[in-house]
């Protein structure tokens, strides 16, 4: 037995499995796609989430280095400053962090700001964001933002009452409707493991958070903002997707 060691065990059970495979392949295809559309013709694809509840703790005493035959020695004992959020853009092409953005929230104007500062890098191309299923991520303000960026001038309804506002599903299908330049691929349900972002945040705990020692929530920030900023010049790349979807995943 290892108790030490975990996997996810809530896999999907979609209700209609085609329906589920074709939405799996969508999101491997943007994958495919991204590094060609984006030297072609500047397509910017990113995938999307964010990694909350950072913890910013402080070990009351100092890390021993790395002797010859030894272990590093970390002391267990630490303070809490708090915790933060971050919201994680990877840009599928080139595998550079954009605009990280760190939030004590996750809320739908922070969500809105994210993708703002993201368009405003670029603001005349064509993006297409890959994103999970929260419902900040299909909000009427995010509505409202994509149709006012797209040249959209069509009544959108009421929330909740009619039009394109009128339900999460509307909403969704609007957001995910391939004939504009700003556009969303939505995850199937219970599928982090399709998000090229997640791969990254391993990287991030991995390489500058799980051993940290904090003094404070801004600390924190400042090491995962110059973490981003060294990863994207020395250590970014394009992640090669071989996965190209199937049923065999269920």
């Amino acid at each position: 037995m290892h108790p030490h060691r975990v996997k996810y065990w809530l896999n999907p059970k979609p209700a209609d499995p085609i329906l589920f495979a074709e939405q799996v392949r969508a999101v491997c295809d943007a994958y495919a796609e991204a590094i060609p559309m984006y030297q072609a013709s500047g397509v910017h694809t990113v995938s999307i989430d964010e990694q909350t509840g950072i913890q910013a703790l402080e070990r009351i005493a100092k890390d021993k280095p790395v002797r010859a035959g030894q272990f590093a020695r970390l002391e267990y004992e630490y303070k809490r400053h708090g915790t933060i959020g971050l919201f994680g853009n990877l840009h599928v092409a080139t595998g550079e962090i954009l605009c990280p953005m760190l939030r004590e929230t996750r809320t739908e104007e922070d969500f809105l700001e994210n993708i703002d500062n993201l368009i405003q890098i670029d603001p005349g191309a064509s993006w297409r964001f890959i994103v999970d299923n929260l419902n900040t991520h299909v909000s009427e303000s995010l509505v409202r933002y994509v149709a006012a960026s797209c040249g959209f001038c069509e009544d959108l309804g009421i929330k909740g009452v009619r039009g394109v506002l009128q339900s999460v599903v509307s909403r969704r299908s609007f957001l995910a409707d391939t004939s504009r330049r700003i556009r969303f691929i939505y995850l199937p349900l219970h599928t982090s493991w399709l998000n090229q972002i997640e791969i990254w945040f391993g990287v991030l705990r991995r390489k500058a958070t799980r051993r940290g020692s904090f003094t404070s929530v801004d600390h924190l920030t400042t090491r995962i903002l110059d973490f981003i900023q060294y990863y994207n010049h020395t250590m970014a790349h394009p992640y090669k997707w071989t996965y190209k979807g199937s049923l065999l995943c269920l």
